[in-house]
């Protein structure tokens, strides 16, 4: 499979009109049909249902456009490292993180680093471990802030100096509302909204105890923002971490007898950074000892 036509591929799937993608990519259309249907026939499937004014993925379609987009990420990625000058630096820094506290100290990282190297991009993908991990592996993403519990055995890893403080997010005509914290059996009959990631639902069953098997499981999330709006919506009250943001209706009430988390900063164990990446790594470190 050529980059070129991969690239094709994607824009169709995007307009789902052949005539418009190959109006977009400045070539025809029966040159754009034919390349379809090349790629097609290398492949061994059918890409595309087509009708008379649109065409639609098949899922042999849907899984080429997940693994085109993970390929032509990785290529401008590494095109882009490779083309930077040594004398200055430059270069996009890719880093993969969910939803905490520990966000704004790597924020406030990020802008006075590029205070120094005004060339440097940032491209953040919000995620849960799991998800941050998967990409690392494949070569989409150079760093990981990932949350404990988290299995770091292949990777070097920095551990940052926030602690994210557990809670429970209510609407606020919620019974818990107007708790100044919430305990096992305060949470004991009420719907909630979990972390969908295995190992902090162990976490959390520990500090449930005997009340866990008594939780009524109402939905699980992994991006607080979707978990907010179940909320105000009723679902439920979401377990989650403080962040220090005023949702609208919504409050915060955290858990009692305290549960905090650590995070750590992971990267690919012998695995050679960009020249930014390890920069900005050390950078961190330097930030951190200070």
């Amino acid at each position: 499979m050529e980059l070129r036509v991969l690239r094709y591929f994607l824009m169709v799937a995007n307009e789902e009109n052949i005539t418009k993608a190959a109006q977009l990519l400045h070539i025809t259309q029966p040159t754009l049909s034919r390349q379809l249907m090349q790629l097609e026939e290398e492949l061994s499937v059918k890409l595309f249902h087509r009708g008379k004014y649109s065409v639609s993925l098949t899922e042999d379609g849907m899984l080429l456009k997940r693994r085109a987009q993970e390929i032509i990420s990785l290529s401008d990625k590494t095109i882009h490292e490779l083309s930077c000058k040594d004398s200055v630096m430059s270069g996009e820094i890719a880093i993969g993180c969910g939803e905490t506290r520990t966000m704004t100290f790597l924020s406030d990282c990020m802008l006075s680093f590029r205070e120094d190297n005004p060339l440097v991009q940032f491209d953040v993908h919000s995620a849960i471990a799991d998800d941050i991990k998967e990409r690392m592996e494949k070569g989409i993403l150079d760093i990981g802030l990932l949350m404990e519990p988290v299995d770091i055995s292949k990777y070097e890893f920095i551990r940052m100096p926030t602690r994210e403080k557990w809670g429970v997010l209510v609407r606020s005509d919620s019974h818990i509302a107007n708790k100044k914290s919430v305990a096992p059996q305060d949470l004991a009959n009420v719907p909630l909204i979990m972390a969908k990631r295995e190992l902090v639902k162990n976490e959390l069953a520990s500090w449930f105890g005997d009340f866990y098997e008594r939780l009524q499981i109402a939905a699980t999330y992994n991006l607080i923002l979707n978990a907010a709006a179940m909320v105000r919506s009723g679902v439920g009250s979401a377990l989650g971490f403080e962040l220090g943001t005023v949702y609208e209706d919504l409050r915060f009430v955290p858990l009692s007898p305290d549960l905090e988390t650590g995070s750590v900063l992971v990267w690919k164990k012998n695995h050679m950074l960009s020249k930014a990446s390890a920069r900005f790594i050390q950078y961190i470190k330097n930030a951190i000892q200070a």
